[in-house]
């Protein structure tokens, strides 16, 4: 099941919700079934391989190879 976003009509908030498609979604704030379904953000793309590069990095700088393989340790 997925997230959805709703505002509350009645109480004014907005809420994410875990419902199936087929279920009514009910405010737990206030018990309202007023709820406008709010449209979902973009994830951005994923930046491991750039935050993987700066541990890795900040690893070597500091005189430490736990972020390394065995094979990379070697070098």
């Amino acid at each position: 099941m997925p997230f959805y976003s709703f505002h509350c009509a009645k109480c004014a908030e907005d809420i994410e919700l875990l419902i199936g498609m087929s279920e009514t979604p009910v405010c737990p704030n206030c018990g309202s079934k007023r709820l406008t379904r709010l449209p979902s953000l973009v994830a951005p793309p994923g930046k491991s391989a750039g935050i993987k590069k700066a541990a890795r990095a900040q690893a070597a700088r500091e005189g430490h190879l736990s972020n390394f393989s065995r094979a990379e340790r070697k070098r």
